[in-house]
């Protein structure tokens, strides 16, 4: 039960995530546009990451 609450809180968390660090990454004058190109694509494959801990390594959230 504790894995599926896990992982539910991912699917729904993560989507939110990415617009926020979006909308920051496009804000932000310091970077080019290169850099916000790579940072946005790596929003979108940070939570692999963490599945794999959950799901492989036996990790927890809590």
């Amino acid at each position: 039960m504790k894995l599926i609450i896990e992982l539910v809180l991912a699917v729904v968390l993560h989507p939110i995530a990415v617009i926020f660090a979006w909308i920051n990454i496009i804000g932000r004058p310091d970077m080019d546009g290169a850099k916000k190109i790579l940072w946005a694509v790596l929003c979108l494959l940070w939570p692999i990451g963490v599945l794999l801990y959950i799901l492989l390594g036996d990790g927890a959230l809590w």
